[in-house]
This record gives C-alpha cells, structure tokens and sequence, in this order.
C-alpha cells in the first residue's frame, strides 16, 4: 500500500486529526470555534445532536482536552456551558489547514 510505506509518498490526510474528523464533533467544533461559549441546549439545536449523542462527543473532545465543560446550577436547574480550550481551538486552526492541503493535493 504506498501511502502507507515507511519511504513512500506521505498520505493526502497525513496529519488530520481523527478526533474533529468525525462528523459530529467537526460540528460541534466549529459551532464552538465561532463563539466564546455555549450552553449545552444552544448546541444540541446548532448541531442538530440528541442530547445523548452530543454528551457522548463532547465527553471525547473534552478527554482529548479541546473542549472545557462547565456544569453549573441556575436556581434548582443544572446548566451546562461549554467552550474550547486553548489547545482545542489550535488544534481546530490546525484541522482546517490540513484540510485546506489535503483537499488542494493534485490527482496522478
């Protein structure tokens, strides 16, 4: 498989990062890339997500460290606030100019 070879030509997706690859969590990334914070409600409607699904994501991208999860009370109710971290929106920057290469490669 070139591509794959230690001495063959680097792969076209070289360097992407698999974490905000994923459909759902490029969402919620880019949801969140756009504005300081979010609550939880805010981004479910954004991106669409169940509130299970979105829990799911946002607790992979909060282990990888790109996301910062505030939980909260407001009165008796549980409120939940959301933003990248500092390495979360680098590694965003990071993501779109991989993209931006990757998409930009030459066919043979």
């Amino acid at each position: 498989m070139a591509g794959n070879e230690p001495n063959g030509p680097p792969r076209p997706d070289a360097g992407i990062d698999r974490i905000i690859h994923e459909p759902a969590r490029y969402r919620i990334m880019a949801t969140l890339y756009v504005v300081e914070s979010a609550d939880f409600l805010f981004l479910e409607r954004q991106t669409g997500l169940t509130k299970g699904n979105l829990s799911s994501h946002l607790a992979k991208l909060e282990a990888a460290g790109y996301v910062q999860i505030l939980k909260e009370f407001i009165g008796k109710k549980p409120h939940t606030m959301l933003a990248l971290t500092e390495n979360g929106r680098k590694a965003f920057d990071a993501y779109r100019q991989g993209m931006k290469r990757m998409l930009n490669v030459q066919e043979p």
